[in-house]
């Protein structure tokens, strides 16, 4: 029967890099039911971060990207032999799985992430980052305007009032009524990055009779990550 398994050999491009971007599944609804803070959770980005860190953990890539209910991983080493049912299948199980235990409730049902493969070259790195943290800012703004419209008007009256205005309108619109996104946090504005840094040891040489600096890499968890550009990405390769 392995035969009726036709799909099973689908892999990515030999020797290429490739983005596994995971989303929450119906996370609208989650948030809801779950009476989680608007328009920002802190307890569901800390879950998302230590999420985040299993995935780093798990699969060591170049850099993992974080915001709303939605995880970018940058992989150079693919694994599974770059079989795709493997590698979506796998991700998608674990990040779920990673979700429930690190947010330790009962939910009101299963949680779910889908997964997709994105084979990249390194010219295209900066280009699909960026396109992700813009999404992140208008995720922001348009977060903040609907809760402020929310805090004055009916969900529906809200809603009809949003439509149809741009980014700087809304923003134009929480700065008249008090409220600054230039003070909101960064991570809120340009979301969760996590990647390797080096971190300076000094310890002593007993056969040399001094002191002597090493470096050791550790998993950081960026949440003051600048705006996107070609050069952080190559200071980070």
């Amino acid at each position: 029967m392995k035969e009726y398994e036709i799909f099973s050999d689908l892999r990515v491009p030999v020797n290429s890099k490739i983005i596994v971007r995971l989303d929450g599944r119906s996370f609208h609804s989650f948030a809801r039911k779950m009476e989680l803070t608007k328009p920002y959770d802190d307890n569901f980005y800390k879950v998302m971060v230590e999420v985040s860190k299993e995935l780093f953990k798990e699969f060591s890539p170049l850099f993992i990207y974080t915001f709303s209910d939605e995880i970018s991983i940058l992989l150079d080493k693919v694994p599974f032999n770059g079989r795709i049912e493997k590698i979506n299948s796998i991700m998608a199980s674990f990040t779920a799985s990673s979700f429930s235990i690190n947010y330790n409730e009962e939910f009101p049902k299963a949680i779910a992430f889908d997964s997709r493969i994105i084979p990249i070259n390194d010219d295209e790195i900066y280009d699909y980052f960026k396109w992700r943290q813009d999404e992140a800012w208008r995720n922001c703004v348009n977060g903040y305007g609907i809760h402020f419209l929310k805090s004055k008007y009916s969900s529906e009256t809200a809603n009809e009032k949003i439509n149809g205005l741009n980014l700087s309108d809304i923003h134009e619109l929480l700065f008249k009524n008090g409220i600054n996104l230039n003070d909101v946090a960064t991570w809120k504005k340009r979301g969760i990055g996590v990647y390797r840094k080096n971190k300076e040891i000094t310890g002593y040489n007993k056969k040399e009779e001094k002191e002597q600096i090493s470096y050791r890499s550790f998993i950081h968890v960026d949440c003051n990550l600048p705006i996107f550009s070609k050069e952080f990405f190559k200071e980070l390769f």
